[in-house]
């Protein structure tokens, strides 16, 4: 009981790190609207208003409690028959010809859980146009929290090729092998056998593991029956089996049950942090000559008040926070949330990352600094003050180099949409990797989203 409750507050938690993280940069960008910074950009504010709408329909999402299950395979496999028999009726037209399902659609599943479940039946992959297919297969893929890959018996090459794609949406897959009712057991098992190792992640190269794979028969083919009756006589009718489905229902349920809102919080920041890094992307293109500029601007800058100070210790606090200012001027410029903290953090990060370098020139500011302080205080003789001149002379240029360095540091970590702040999607993605119980969706889904 205690456990149960345990992994309640513990997804409870991960729905509301989720949401505040979301709502921090949607609010950056509100409030760069609201001063004019990105209106007085119209064709930046277009280019990075569709990721804006995908963030606020993600958010939508995680208030509605919203679990999105995509059912995709190609043509004749019964994705909407494996549906159907999930909901317990048939709602999505079925039928022998190819490409009965000719556009997404969503229905509700009420299976008794504490989240809304969202049913999505898809096109077959390899239908006519199918490059337009494959592309709307993506689109559902990215908003899907879980995956259904259906299967009527050996993967084929196409459906080989369909599946790695599809993984690579970084999203939780059960591979459902269908119409296992045409199969004697023996072929059966052996299918089996053979899709655990096919289907198995690049990542793991590990057999798919119970959850993970699941045998179905969501529309039973007619079985004729030997009728008796009680006067002698005997005849033969068609009967339809009942679908076989119940494991397949157990296997959704048991993951929505133990880790479906934290699935749902990971798929939100795994595509906000996408949304962040297009529009950090765009913006970084949209203003590449602005950043140049800005960069040496600021080289001049620490160069020159460097050079023209004569307190050592002084230096290398002017340094680190021009710095930290230029980190912040390039945040301004690219329109993405930095605040003083997240500064200072990158800022360390690409001290310690540089191999010693940046570092190395802290040290020898320092160094420098001293010399050209002594200089200073001994006077104005000339030998002092060609002293001072050839140590400030080269303090500027090590400082020149630095914040060159710096800013270029910068500008990567903003390419990846400035996301590690305390709230920023990849820190509240760690945090809930790092917690996620051996043998979950989550724990397989570790190192691929990482």
């Amino acid at each position: 009981m205690h456990e149960f409750q345990s992994r309640v507050v513990s997804q409870e938690t991960h729905l509301s790190r989720a949401r505040a993280s979301i709502k921090q940069t949607l609010s950056w960008y509100t409030y760069l609207r609201k001063s004019g910074h990105l209106s007085s950009k119209p064709d930046l504010a277009s280019l990075i208003k569709p990721q804006i709408e995908i963030l606020n329909a993600t958010l939508h999402k995680l208030d509605s409690n919203l679990i999105k299950i995509a059912a995709f395979g190609l043509v004749s496999r019964g994705k909407s028959a494996v549906l159907n028999s999930l909901l317990g009726e048939k709602i999505l037209e079925t039928g022998p010809l190819n490409g009965v399902t000719q556009w997404p659609r969503s229905l509700r599943w009420q299976p008794g859980t504490k989240v809304c479940v969202e049913l999505i039946d898809t096109p077959g992959l390899d239908e006519i146009n199918g490059e337009a297919r494959g592309e709307m297969a993506r689109m559902v893929a990215q908003q899907a929290d879980l995956i259904l890959f259906v299967v009527s018996g050996d993967i084929t090459k196409t459906e080989y090729q369909a599946l790695l794609e599809l993984r690579q949406a970084q999203k939780p897959l059960i591979l459902v092998f269908n119409k296992i009712d045409l199969y004697p057991d023996r072929d059966k098992n052996t299918i089996y056998h053979n899709l655990q190792v096919l289907g198995a992640t690049t990542e793991s190269q590990q057999p798919l593991l119970p959850d993970e794979i699941v045998m179905v028969s969501a529309e039973p083919a007619p079985m004729e029956v030997r009728v008796e009756y009680a006067d002698g006589r005997i005849s033969y009718e068609w009967e339809t089996p009942k679908p076989q489905v119940q494991e397949l229902k157990q296997t959704i349920l048991n993951i929505l049950n133990r880790e479906g809102r934290s699935l749902l919080a990971l798929n939100a920041l795994v595509q906000a942090r996408e949304s962040e890094a297009i529009m950090a992307e765009k913006t970084l293109h949209f203003r590449q000559q602005e950043a140049e500029e800005l960069i040496w601007r600021f080289c001049k800058y620490k160069a020159l008040v460097i050079a023209l100070n004569p307190i050592a210790v002084l230096d290398v606090i002017g340094g680190l926070i021009t710095d930290l200012a230029l980190i912040r001027s390039l945040a301004r410029l690219y329109s993405l949330p930095m605040t003083s903290y997240e500064a200072t953090r990158l800022l360390k990060t690409i001290l310690l990352s540089s191999g010693g370098l940046l570092l190395s020139e802290i040290a020898s500011n320092l160094v420098l600094g001293m010399g050209k302080s002594a200089a200073a205080v001994a006077g104005e003789s000339s030998i002092n003050i060609t002293t001072f001149a050839g140590g400030a002379l080269a303090q500027s240029g090590v400082a020149s180099y630095g914040a060159y360095a710096v800013g270029k540091a910068a500008q990567l970590y903003l390419e990846n949409g400035c996301s590690w702040g305390r709230l920023g999607a990849n820190t509240v993605i760690e945090e809930i990797l790092t917690q996620a119980e051996k043998n979950t969706i989550l724990y397989r889904l570790k190192q691929k989203i990482k």
